[in-house]
């Protein structure tokens, strides 16, 4: 009688190890970072991947500014190209002028919402640009007042030479993001405005040339 009980208890001592060293791996696998675990880390992996980086993690103070900066210039050119629409005669510069709205507009509120994101207050929208001013390729309010009173060619001339030095400035600011900046969609942001600037500064020059 005290055999098979003894016996008994061997077996349940047994069993116990052998489910705790069963969970242990089980565990063990879950908490694995992908390097030769199954089950439970595959999801994990799975999920990261499928879930796209947020812009509020890794940023730093070039990234603030570069959005800071970019919405304010965007806002400004929107506002240049609103004009073409019943002030120029070149249909292809009311074509730019509205190709360059459909760019910018989706652009400036990814800005914002990037800002947002990171806990920093974006510029408040509004038609006065004097503040900024000193910045890369930003109009002057006396220029912009020449631009509003122009019409037919002398507003697409005007129009064409104001935009190609605001491009150019935005090139320059997002130029400084991709060496300065952190954040991993700010850059990707600053490489697709120079490759969409820089195409459309040489048409603007090839409008010019042909006038």
């Amino acid at each position: 009688m005290i055999t098979r009980t003894l016996t008994r208890r061997a077996a349940l001592a047994t069993a116990a190890v052998t489910s705790a060293l069963v969970l242990a791996a089980c565990g063990g696998n879950s908490d694995d970072n992908g390097e030769g675990g199954t089950g439970h880390a595959g999801h994990g992996a799975s999920a990261a991947s499928a879930t796209p980086s947020a812009p509020a993690g890794a940023h730093n103070a070039q990234d603030v500014a570069f959005a800071q900066g970019m919405i304010p210039h965007h806002q400004q050119a929107l506002q240049m190209a609103e004009l073409a629409a019943d002030r120029a005669s070149s249909a292809r510069v009311k074509d730019l002028a509205a190709r360059i709205e459909k760019a910018q507009d989706p652009e400036i509120r990814t800005l914002t919402g990037w800002l947002k994101a990171w806990g920093e207050q974006p510029p408040m929208a509004g038609m006065d640009h004097s503040g900024h001013s000193g910045m890369s390729g930003m109009m002057s309010e006396a220029d912009m007042a020449a631009l509003k009173k122009a019409t037919g060619r002398d507003f697409d001339n005007r129009f064409l030479s104001l935009m190609t030095e605001h491009h150019q400035g935005a090139v320059e600011m997002a130029a400084t993001e991709k060496r300065k900046g952190r954040s991993g969609d700010a850059k990707a942001m600053a490489d697709a405005i120079i490759t969409a600037q820089d195409a459309e500064i040489k048409e603007m020059k090839q409008l010019l040339g042909a006038k």
